[in-house]
């Protein structure tokens, strides 16, 4: 079980990691859209974070406040799933809706992080 869920960590942590590229390797042009990189990405995350939540759902250290944690995530990952699949087939984005997935992302990734 434990292969599992470190299976299944490492693939949700590739998800944002393919996130984070397809947004970063747009950073200095002038024109940014949605890549199919970065939908398989976040759909990646976040099917391997549901997952990952009932696995550890039964655990010993699922306490109200772990839940809380993954509520939060659940809820920003949905949002950057949202963004992502309703501008993937315009030609460009703003800046601004770049910004707000980039910031989500990485909003999402410090919730996983700093939250005990």
């Amino acid at each position: 079980m434990d292969f599992l869920r470190h299976l299944l960590l490492v693939i949700h942590l590739l998800g944002y990691g393919a996130l984070i590229g397809g947004l970063l390797v747009q950073a200095r042009e002038p024109v940014k859209k949605i890549h199919p990189l970065m939908r398989d990405g976040i759909g990646t995350a976040v099917v391997a974070g549901l997952i990952l939540f009932g696995l550890d759902s039964g655990e010993d250290y699922a306490d109200t406040d772990w839940h809380w944690k993954m509520a939060v995530k659940l809820i920003v990952g949905g949002a950057i799933l949202a963004l992502v699949m309703a501008n993937l087939r315009k030609e460009r984005i703003s800046n601004a809706l770049w910004a707000a997935i980039l910031v989500l992302t990485l909003g999402n990734v410090c919730v996983a992080i700093f939250w005990q």
